[in-house]
């Protein structure tokens, strides 16, 4: 079973080599977890997952390979009516009914009470604190309320029971589906180069040791607190073909912020022209000189842009190809400007990659920017975080 099991996190994607393998035997021999399937599982999962992004695709293996390990209590588990494994209703209870609730204690206890409940039991139980059924206190059954419950079948109420690989609680992280803030956050962290600045006004705890140590009393040193030194533009295409994805935008400006202290962004539409703005409502009286941009930042300033780069493609090679204004130069002389200016550089798309064949202008993008264009997905964003880390500013 194990090597079946190896077979299957290796099918889906997750490295699962004979080192890890042995870890686990071993640790397994050496009685590091008692022998209960919940512990099983936590150990396997801290030897083998490596990217939070994959613990969502390790419950679903576990929950392959070790179906049944659920209710391997005996031969009674055909016997369960499915008609019971209906939730009916959540039952509500206060907090002085919850402590009431004593949960009977170790894996095997429970499943041994469990097995004698189903014996003595001959219909259909709804409610109530000891028959198998749905709602109630009883820790078996489903939709009901107790901290060790053992829930047979259904979804899970209270979220209490001992199982959890069925419950995925990692969904959210699948590094194989679109963003979210806290992927997008998880993905931008590739991007940190760190850097102690400011005033000193954190302690220094190792200095502090060897300075006390060395002098024979406490002699306190401080130091600057760190930050992410990384320096990054921020380029977002708005309006037009761009509005299905303000919510996907919105999600990445907000983790951006949290995560670089130093970032600046412009809005721009369908290619950057000789003008950029930062309010959306002034977009046409306040705008920002893109030549001022290239001379205020630096070269050592990273430069992402976001955009579906879907246009027509007159609006990038031609002059007066803009569809807002008169642009005296193309776009493709302002791309080559700034990414002449700043080495380190990538488009995220946040079309799906397959559909991007059918634009001629996605293509001349990519072009432009000499293929670094990435979909904005997890995976397709760790990928631009490398891209921009190995090309130095």
């Amino acid at each position: 079973m194990f090597f079946n099991f190896m077979d299957e996190l290796r099918a889906a994607g997750i490295s699962a080599s004979l080192k890890e393998h042995l870890v686990l035997l071993e640790a397994l021999e050496k009685d590091v977890i008692r022998r209960s399937p919940e512990e099983f599982y936590y150990l396997s999962r801290a030897t083998f997952v490596k990217d939070e992004g994959l613990l969502d695709r390790f419950d679903q293996v576990f929950s392959k390979v070790f179906k049944g390990i659920e209710t391997s209590y005996g031969t009674q588990e055909e016997d369960i009516p499915l008609d019971w494994l209906k939730a009916v209703a959540e039952k509500y209870l206060s907090e002085e009914e919850m402590e009431k609730i004593n949960s009977l204690g170790s894996w095997d206890e429970i499943m041994q009470t469990l097995k004698e409940r189903l014996e003595e039991q001959q219909k259909r139980h709804e409610g109530g604190s000891k028959w198998i059924g749905t709602g109630g206190t009883s820790p078996y059954g489903n939709s009901g309320y107790n901290p060790e419950g053992v829930r047979i079948g259904g979804e899970g109420g209270q979220k209490k029971a001992i199982k959890v690989w069925d419950k995925r609680e990692f969904q959210n992280l699948d590094n194989s589906k679109l963003l979210g803030t806290r992927n997008i956050k998880v993905a931008l962290r590739r991007l940190r180069k760190f850097a102690r600045e400011g005033a000193a006004d954190e302690l220094d705890i190792n200095r502090t040791i060897d300075g006390t140590a060395k002098q024979g009393w406490l002699d306190i040193h401080m130091r600057p607190e760190r930050h992410n030194a990384v320096k990054l533009l921020l380029f977002l295409d708005v309006g037009g073909s761009m509005d299905p994805f303000i919510k996907l935008c919105e999600e990445l400006f907000s983790a951006a912020t949290t995560e670089f202290k130093n970032l600046e962004f412009f809005y721009f539409h369908n290619c950057p022209y000789e003008g950029l703005w930062k309010d959306n409502r002034r977009r046409f009286s306040e705008r920002t000189n893109t030549w001022d941009v290239l001379h205020k930042y630096g070269h050592d300033y990273k430069l992402i842009f976001v955009g579906d780069a879907s246009m027509s493609p007159y609006e990038i090679t031609h002059p007066g190809g803009s569809v807002e204004h008169f642009n005296e130069e193309a776009g493709v002389t302002w791309m080559h400007r700034l990414t002449n200016t700043y080495p380190a550089a990538a488009w995220l798309n946040p079309v799906p990659e397959k559909q991007w064949g059918y634009s001629q202008s996605v293509k001349i993008i990519r072009e432009l920017m000499n293929d670094r264009m990435y979909p904005l997905t997890v995976d397709g964003l760790s990928d631009a975080m490398k891209e921009l880390t190995r090309k130095q500013g």
